[in-house]
């Protein structure tokens, strides 16, 4: 295998939100099934050479470590890598900081290397995925995407539908800095502890996606979109409460998107275990008229940030570069 010191590889990929389970009773046979968009911002960026030994610079370098030293190791390479991590997801945010470096190392190194693996297989060698498939589906093609819930196993649930996210829509993302969402071992007991989810409960979610959401977004139409969502936040939210503090992890987030749902927006949420909410609004203009109402709003909550973004429809980009000597 050649070691690739004539060029070096960047990947830029987008942060993701994760805007509800819909089937977490089960009975059916596959559990779970994920709702996800893909950000426009944050990212993460990444710039991978070959070298003598494998080491990383830049926020999350530690872990990118991690992820590539598995790598080296499963695919027997004789050369190690240097990654620089321009751009990280902020960590335990909720938007899939970890999927999305570990996808974004591994495509760099496959195409440093010229691998024949694919985003799928470098998930699943780095454990990415087993109980959601969002972050490898919009990885590879951006866009508002639902899985298919896992059947048991280690590979990512399958991708079973992609739409294109309105480019007129903007979403506000809020920021608690003080705060980290469940993670690691903490997110493992909750999944083990929480009461089994009413199947009703899960019937109604379903329809609302299947019913709502996706027709509400070829159509375009937020007054439909938007309430389905913030149901579908409302009632999975309420079933991890116990675990994170209530129907959203951070108080100072759950006092913003109160305010904003008082201010008519409809489709409000947390990602994933949060911190981090979200709020879908009609256009720019809404959405940088409420930035700026909400940043004199909660002026004193010093540990509150917020952020309008738009959802990207494309995966993402990978590309190699030629090293100047």
């Amino acid at each position: 295998m050649p070691r690739r010191a004539d060029r070096c590889v960047c990947i830029h990929a987008p942060a993701r939100l994760h805007m509800g389970f819909i089937d977490l009773h089960g009975g059916l046979g596959r559990r779970y099934g994920s709702l996800g968009l893909a950000l426009e911002r944050p990212f993460t960026r990444v710039r991978l050479t070959a070298a003598a030994g494998t080491k990383a610079v830049g926020p999350d370098a530690a872990r990118a470590v991690r992820y590539a030293q598995t790598l080296a190791q499963h695919f027997d390479l004789p050369t190690g890598v240097h990654i620089d991590v321009e751009e990280a997801v902020p960590p335990h945010a909720g938007l899939g900081s970890g999927t999305q470096l570990a996808l974004s190392v591994g495509a760099g190194m496959a195409k440093l290397f010229e691998l024949d693996a694919d985003s799928l297989e470098i998930a699943t060698v780095l454990g990415r995925g087993a109980r959601s498939g969002l972050g490898l589906g919009l990885f590879e093609q951006g866009g508002f995407v639902v899985d298919g819930g896992s059947a048991g196993g280690y590979a990512p649930p399958p991708i079973i539908t992609r739409l294109a996210f309105p480019p007129e829509w903007r979403l506000m993302l809020i920021f608690d800095r003080t705060r980290v969402g469940v993670h690691g071992e903490a997110e493992r007991a909750a999944f083990a502890t929480l009461p089994r989810f009413p199947e009703a409960d899960a019937a109604e979610l379903c329809r609302r996606v299947l019913m709502q959401v996706l027709p509400g977004l070829v159509e375009g139409d937020l007054e439909v979109v938007g309430p389905a969502l913030t149901r579908i936040q409302a009632r999975v939210g309420d079933h991890f409460a116990s675990a994170q503090g209530g129907r959203f992890a951070s108080p100072g987030v759950t006092r913003a998107l109160d305010w904003l749902h008082a201010r008519g927006i409809k489709g409000l949420g947390q990602s994933s275990w949060g911190p981090t909410g979200f709020a879908l609004c009609p256009s720019e203009e809404t959405a940088m008229r409420l930035l700026s109402e909400a940043r004199r709003r909660f002026a004193d909550e010093i540990e509150l940030d917020f952020v309008v973004t738009r959802g990207r429809n494309e995966g993402a980009s990978i590309r190699s570069e030629s090293l100047v000597h």
